[in-house]
């Protein structure tokens, strides 16, 4: 296995560094300091690699354009209604960064739009590179200086593992996740793939895609992916296509148990995810519009699937789903992997 590293740009005066990682089979991951962001994913092909992720071939592009390819977001990543939330007795305010309404990813500039400290690693089999940084008191609203990493390691039987971790000095909502998206055919959009989502219920949402209600089953609607549906299969019954958190579990589990599993029926390449996360976010691409991607590719609606897991949309503001405040003292742990199949 080998880790190699270069310039990827600049930000202000502070160097953007890329770290590439490669397994004996020749899978690639490709990770920056800009965001904690996995800019590309790459298996073997006779015709060379092939690339997994949607991703841009410059930093000027993650700056300034991307709508968080391959990033890690937080400090709370999906929805916060109304950018307002209440915690032992006092409401914070937040940045209402989506369209005017609400809390989104973070803020105006969460976890994504940072630069990263960055330690490669190695042990026997693996491989990868740990990001940290301090998230200060009042960052983006958010109360409490909070520490925290992400590690990406690679190992020898194709496994892309995210490990987070976090402490705090004061009680802080706490919700982190990667946002890739993927394209297992490489171009084209993903309504041909084939999803399974291990989850008996689904959280669904308002006009504004925030939480409405409690969480609902999947049995009978298109919102069922027990057993392998084509993507597009159901889509034009849910408007404006998926964007919904599907019930995995109550709780956070103490080790990665599956989440999803998705194909693409005629490469045969296919993702299995499995995560300690309560919740999986399953986003169908539906806001991509032609974006020009990398190696001048364009990116059409539904041109990647995002698979994040986390906790669940609007967790500060219901009392009814898994906690999701971090207290001093505590350690937050979160490991999600990604097996694929080639």
């Amino acid at each position: 296995m080998t880790l190699r590293t270069d310039h990827f740009g600049r930000l202000n005066s502070y160097p953007v560094l890329r770290y590439t990682l490669e397994n004996p089979a020749g899978m690639q991951a490709a990770l920056i300091s800009y965001g904690a962001t996995l800019t590309s994913l790459t298996v073997p092909s006779p015709n060379g690699p092939f690339e997994l992720t949607l991703g841009f071939d410059t930093l000027e592009d993650y700056l300034h354009r991307s709508p968080y390819f391959g990033c890690t977001v937080g400090r709370f990543a999906n929805r916060i209604a109304h950018g307002r939330f209440t915690l032992d007795g006092k409401t914070y305010t937040l940045a209402q960064n989506e369209n005017g309404r609400h809390h989104l990813h973070g803020g105006m500039r969460g976890f994504d739009k940072h630069l990263w400290k960055a330690e490669p690693f190695e042990h026997p089999g693996r491989r990868g590179v740990r990001f940290s940084r301090i998230s200060p008191n009042g960052e983006e609203g958010y109360p409490g200086r909070l520490d925290v990493t992400v590690a990406y390691t690679l190992t020898d039987d194709a496994i892309l593992e995210c490990l987070y971790e976090a402490q705090t000095d004061q009680p802080t909502p706490l919700n982190l996740t990667n946002h890739a998206y993927w394209n297992l055919a490489g171009q084209g959009t993903i309504l041909d793939h084939e999803l399974r989502i291990f989850a008996e219920s689904y959280l669904p949402v308002d006009n504004t895609l925030i939480p409405a209600g409690s969480p609902a089953p999947v049995a009978g609607t298109p919102m069922d992916f027990r057993a392998f549906h084509r993507i597009g299969k159901r889509i034009a019954q849910v408007p404006g296509g998926y964007d919904h958190c599907y019930v995995l579990r109550m709780t956070s589990a103490p080790e990665p148990l599956p989440a999803a599993e998705l194909r693409d029926p005629i490469s045969g390449r296919s993702l299995i995810i499995e995560t300690t996360e309560p919740g999986l976010q399953f986003y169908s691409g539906n806001f991509l519009d032609n974006l020009k991607g990398r190696s001048g590719l364009l990116y059409p609606k539904h041109g990647g699937v995002c698979l994040e897991t986390q906790h669940f949309p609007d967790s500060p503001n219901r009392p009814d789903f898994p906690n999701c405040i971090l207290r001093p003292g505590q350690h937050f742990q979160s490991i999600t992997r990604h097996r694929f199949s080639f």
